[in-house]
């Protein structure tokens, strides 16, 4: 017999580390055909952050994502970035990028209302174009601003550094601020049990985040379908066997991950707010997008079979194990 259930999970995440400085830092070169260097220490795993980092730089000085060339992760030339963990980079080294732009659009921003005749903070920065908020008329392409630049001896250059605003934890009552921004999720979880084989499919996933503001839309999505896989691969499949601190299923054919044919439907929820304080609001979503299907799943076994499990995996075996203690009480 297939019974089917439904789980919810919930979380909240601080995004950086915890109760711990860790800042990042960024550099940024505008040139003369407006082609940009945008130099990060943050090291991209897959997590897209080069491409972030790009976005960021793009919108704050009002070129296309075309123009943003960016060198990562390297130490002989890119600022401290500090680790690819605790779902931080595009939070803090976006902040710190946002701030090396902003820099070097001061610059830009003087030359270019000296040119126009018009008030510095009256200039807005956008799609290679600078104009007066008041008035149309009074514009100028990039490659005119650049050539601006030249004439009065006047380099675009710029330098951002971000360190999220926490404090020590008491070490003995854990009083503080740990976390300058925290992120949030709620995952919904259908599953099917196999009462005979044990067998247990995750049929659909909904799971919704709030992300602050989406840099990339894509790229969360994807984030938060990565995320469920991962879920579901801890609370149904990936078992860790060891003896004396020895791992005994250290290769694929033993150790069982979620596979193309296991995923389920994943509809993927977008959650956006103002007012935080990353850049443009952005928050960090790579570990919040694990962390709640793990309990939803766990739940909608048990509200499949009436049994809760308070040990993950939970495989086969351990169904089959459960109902017939079921069957003999």
């Amino acid at each position: 017999m297939k019974k089917r259930g439904k789980g919810v999970g919930s979380m909240w995440y601080g995004i950086g580390n915890t109760g711990l400085p860790n800042p990042a830092a960024a550099f940024i070169e505008v040139l003369s055909d407006t082609s940009v260097n945008l130099m990060v220490g943050c090291a991209d795993i897959g997590q897209g952050s080069t491409t972030v980092m790009a976005q960021i730089a793009a919108e704050e000085l009002g070129l296309s994502y075309e123009n943003i060339h960016v060198i990562s992760a390297d130490t002989m030339v890119t600022p401290e970035g500090g680790a690819s963990s605790a779902s931080r980079q595009t939070f803090i080294s976006g902040n710190a990028t946002k701030l090396a732009a902003r820099q070097a659009k001061a610059t830009l921003t003087e030359v270019a209302a000296g040119f126009l005749n018009v008030p510095g903070e009256e200039l807005i920065f956008r799609n290679g174009e600078i104009f007066s908020s008041n008035d149309n008329s009074k514009k100028m392409t990039y490659r005119e601003l650049m050539a601006e630049m030249k004439k009065h001896g006047r380099l675009a250059v710029g330098a951002g550094a971000y360190n999220p605003k926490t404090t020590y934890l008491h070490p003995e009552t854990m009083a503080g601020i740990p976390y300058e921004v925290y992120s949030y999720a709620t995952t919904i979880a259908e599953v099917e049990v196999d009462t005979e084989t044990g067998e247990i499919e995750v049929l659909k996933v909904v799971s919704a985040h709030d992300v602050g503001l989406s840099v990339n839309d894509t790229m969360v999505e994807g984030q938060i379908e990565g995320g469920v896989v991962m879920g579901e691969g801890f609370a149904v499949f990936e078992k860790i066997e060891c003896s004396n601190g020895v791992i005994k299923n250290p290769i694929f054919s033993k150790y069982l991950i979620p596979t193309a044919m296991d995923v389920p439907d994943i509809y993927s929820v977008v959650v956006e707010c103002e007012g935080e304080c990353g850049p443009y609001g952005a928050k960090g979503v790579g570990e919040p997008a694990l962390i709640p299907s793990i309990p939803a799943i766990a739940a909608a076994v048990e509200d499949a079979i009436g049994v809760r499990f308070c040990c993950l995996p939970i495989t086969p075996t351990d169904v089959l194990r459960e109902l017939g203690k079921l069957k003999t009480q």
